[in-house]
């Protein structure tokens, strides 16, 4: 009799939470949006980690669907650009070797935001956020004369050649993954206003073109050419800061170091306008009443 009871009672407890859910949960919206912010590096060719003095501009776009309070699933387009240099390191072997880049980075990516609060009764929730990313960029870098130079087809630490068969081509369209965290604020019932940070791990090491060692200088020159040659090594070029002007080094000294990856981040705000849901006053995230799930008791 008690087992038969207590099968009834889980019976009903199934029932209430399969039946009451779509009472208990709240509207489903949607969130539309842009993001301004920065963009920063971290490589080989910062001296810290990150260099604040390269920080550059970044402009984006999202979509969000919120599934729940506390869970939002989110899309976006981001576009930025890195840099970095030598010549504001302080260490004297970063300034002979007087390397310097820039690339546009931009980037596709999907993933999920975390709330910790109700963002409709607080008003205001910090959010942690991760997911997946795709994205592309391209090395350059300035001569003498202030003209683009592009890094990749120079091959400077023997990408592609034949006499270093293991340093292949980077790709230059990779996927990375994006996680960070913000806070946001409830302006109006459509309205958020949020501050975001984001970091990405990528799987590459040449965002700024610089990884292992240099390369035999007559080869690089018979396979690439004597522009090559010039932007694999820089310190001939060095002025200023105590520094004389080097040669170029033998093959096998170290250029960069591959024992991390290269990172890149966003921070900004972000400015969203939702829209959709249905339920209760505002027609936002209003949880409907208890008395409006059937009573099996």
């Amino acid at each position: 009799m008690k087992n038969r009871l207590s099968r009834a009672v889980w019976k009903r407890v199934v029932v209430i939470l399969l039946v009451c859910a779509p009472f208990s949960a709240f509207s489903q919206y949607w969130q539309a949006g842009g993001f301004l912010g920065i963009t920063n590096y971290s490589g080989d060719l910062t001296q810290k980690r990150v260099d604040m003095r390269y920080t550059r501009y970044a402009i984006g776009a999202h979509v969000k669907r919120d599934i729940n309070r506390y869970l939002t699933l989110r899309a976006g387009l981001t576009y930025g650009r890195i840099a970095g240099a030598d010549s504001t390191n302080t260490d004297t072997m970063l300034l002979k070797r007087n390397l310097s880049f820039r690339s546009p980075v931009f980037e596709a990516q999907v993933g999920v935001e975390i709330n910790f609060l109700d963002l409709d009764e607080k008003k205001i929730t910090p959010y942690i956020h991760g997911g997946i990313g795709y994205y592309s960029f391209y090395p350059t870098t300035k001569d003498a004369n202030g003209n683009t130079v592009k890094l990749r087809p120079l091959s400077t630490e023997g990408q592609g050649m034949s006499q270093y068969p293991t340093r292949k081509p980077y790709n230059i369209r990779q996927f990375s993954i994006p996680f960070g965290a913000g806070v946001k604020l409830l302006l109006t019932d459509n309205w958020i206003v949020g501050f975001e940070f984001g970091l990405r791990k990528t799987f590459t090491d040449y965002l700024d073109d610089v990884s292992l060692t240099y390369i035999d200088r007559n080869s690089l020159l018979r396979s690439r050419g004597q522009q090559a040659v010039n932007f694999a090594y820089r310190g001939d070029e060095v002025t200023g800061n105590h520094v004389t002007p080097g040669t170029y080094p033998t093959d096998g000294t170290t250029r960069g170091s591959d024992k991390y990856n290269d990172w890149y981040m966003f921070t900004g705000l972000t400015l969203s306008y939702r829209f959709g849901g249905g339920n209760g006053y505002g027609g936002h995230w209003k949880k409907q009443k208890a008395s409006d799930c059937p009573r099996f008791f």
